[in-house]
């Protein structure tokens, strides 16, 4: 394939070349894009240097694929002249996701929402990735009806000045903020920005992405997205009540058979998923897990995953790899 790479400085453009590399992506042709501030300086791919060109000059190439991870507003202003060239674009921001036509996908789940008329395919956001990636076979099997969700975000979810205010904290430095308040010792229940409903925009995607991907407008949820000192990924508690009753072990038997899952779930030897564990790792790990003993057929369960990889870089990849397969591409 013939792959531009829009925001291949950043963060998560930067894991997205070394999750392509790690999974041989068949990469023909590499075309990285930055901004114009970075026009001209190199980086190394799959051990080539290439160097950095604009959005304009990989619209002109008409590659096979477009990979975005440089914003909303880049996604908005790029994607749909890419589209036009006959490119599958795949958007890791938040441009396309409420898009009635656009196919909000994680390969695992809802691959076959893709066709070859799709021209614009949007990856979820990070935190929503993990947890329906462990809700879907539930939901499958038992049913949902309500979720109420509480999310411990890696400051990595907003960026290298987030990562830069943590570690100058640390470091008793006065530096540039990411964050309106200190981060370090601390938990910043404000992730996005606020809502006109008191809810911010981290939480609304978990409500609405997780309707979208599920397929299922009825599910009722609410969220609470909480920022936390840590770099190693996301976690999150999420108790859900069910349509029927289960077992334990039965949800543990479920979740070990999904693709892209790993149980860890054993508290009595101290067993159970962390963020320094998930970091650097593609799965998606689950434990905790236990019935809800206040509602009927209420489920708990504790979800980690290192949000750069599977909650962005690596489910884009695998959309871009489902593409290769299919014969799409």
């Amino acid at each position: 394939m013939v792959v531009a790479l829009i925001g291949a400085t950043g963060m998560v453009g930067q894991v997205m070349m070394r999750v392509m590399e790690e999974r041989a992506l068949p990469v023909r042709e590499f075309i990285p894009c930055a901004s114009p501030r970075s026009k001209g300086k190199e980086v190394k791919f799959m051990g080539k240097s290439y160097r950095l060109g604009l959005v304009e000059d990989a619209i002109k190439a008409k590659p096979d694929v477009a990979i975005f991870s440089a914003g909303a507003s880049a996604s908005r202003k790029y994607a749909g002249a890419f589209a036009s060239n006959g490119t599958f674009v795949i958007d890791n921001s938040s441009a396309w996701r409420a898009d009635e036509s656009v196919p909000l996908v994680v390969p695992e789940i809802n691959a076959d929402t893709i066709s070859k008329s799709t021209r614009i395919i949007a990856n979820p956001n990070c935190s929503t990735i993990q947890m329906v990636l462990a809700l879907a076979p539930i939901h499958r099997k038992y049913g949902i009806k309500r979720l109420v969700i509480s999310t411990y975000q890696s400051v990595t979810g907003s960026g290298v000045k987030a990562v830069r205010q943590l570690k100058d904290e640390r470091a008793g430095i006065e530096g540039e903020k990411a964050y309106p308040h200190a981060i370090d010792l601390n938990c910043l229940p404000h992730g996005g920005d606020f809502t006109e409903n008191g809810y911010t925009a981290e939480e609304m995607k978990l409500v609405n992405e997780t309707r979208k991907i599920l397929d299922d407008p009825e599910i009722r949820i609410t969220a609470t997205v909480v920022r936390v000192p840590v770099t190693g990924g996301h976690s999150e508690a999420v108790n859900a009540e069910l349509s029927a009753d289960f077992s334990v072990d039965g949800i543990r038997q479920l979740l070990s058979k999904t693709e892209g899952i790993v149980v860890m779930d054993d508290p009595a030897a101290n067993i159970y998923p962390m963020p320094r564990f998930a970091e650097g790792r593609d799965e998606v790990f689950v434990g905790r897990i236990r019935k809800d003993t206040s509602v009927a057929f209420g489920l708990d369960m504790w979800i980690v995953a290192d949000n750069l990889r599977k909650g962005a870089a690596t489910n884009a990849v695998q959309i871009a790899q489902y593409l290769k397969d299919r014969k799409l591409v």
